[in-house]
């Protein structure tokens, strides 16, 4: 069965590559333009995986991050890997904190996050 993974930023050029980068690999991918819409996608597919940007209206990675994470239901489950130009020390501590289960800093190469997400979606398997 294909592995779905839900991209959630803001900027329409990163969406873009990265959904186009994600399907070359193989994967299902459900796009969210704001923090609201990658919480309700998240609840409604239930991705393998969510790339999430920091950044974003409506509602921040780090607060849907934490919200996914309070869920008590398979949604908590969700593996999440926090993009975002925000990479300093304490960002990341925030992120992998509040849930996140890896962070990478943008910009960041795309076969590293290749890689990574390949890493992720067989540690879950």
């Amino acid at each position: 069965m294909t592995q779905t993974i839900l991209i959630a930023d803001d900027e329409p050029n990163i969406l873009i590559s990265l959904e186009f980068l994600m399907k070359r690999e193989g994967y299902n991918v459900i796009l969210a333009r704001d923090g609201q819409e990658a919480i309700d996608a998240i609840v409604k597919h239930l991705p393998d995986l969510v790339l999430l940007d920091v950044m974003m209206p409506i509602k921040t990675g780090f607060e849907v991050c934490f919200e996914v994470r309070a869920h008590n239901d398979t949604v908590c489950q969700t593996r999440i890997l926090m993009l975002t130009a925000k990479g300093r020390d304490t960002d990341v501590a925030k992120g992998l904190a509040l849930g996140a289960n890896a962070y990478m800093t943008k910009p960041f190469s795309t076969k590293d996050l290749v890689t990574k997400v390949k890493a992720m979606l067989e540690t879950q398997a």
